[in-house]
């Protein structure tokens, strides 16, 4: 089951040490290297709506392996579902 209060809480959380940063492009790229999964979120008609930014493949693994995996996440929250994956590909580059 998903968490979106814990989503909403670590969105917060990324966006207040971006803020806090002088360079806001190293700090978000610190935060998605140092998560195994990051996922984007953004308001859409159903309340809250999800994308993978990194780690697709980890939940994958984990999903069809019916298994808890032992990994680190955060949220980043965007605008829509386009800004997130338009940071997911430039953060692959």
């Amino acid at each position: 089951m998903i968490d979106f209060e814990e989503l909403r809480g670590l969105a917060d959380q990324t966006r207040s040490f971006i803020q806090m940063s002088h360079d806001k492009a190293r700090a978000l790229r610190v935060v998605v290297t140092e998560h195994d999964v990051v996922l984007g979120i953004f308001p859409s008609a159903e309340g809250i709506g999800l994308h993978v930014i990194k780690g697709e493949e980890l939940l994958r693994e984990i999903a069809s392996s019916n298994s808890v995996g032992d990994y680190t996440h955060t949220a980043i929250a965007v605008h829509n579902r386009e800004q997130a994956v338009a940071l997911q590909q430039v953060l692959a580059a």
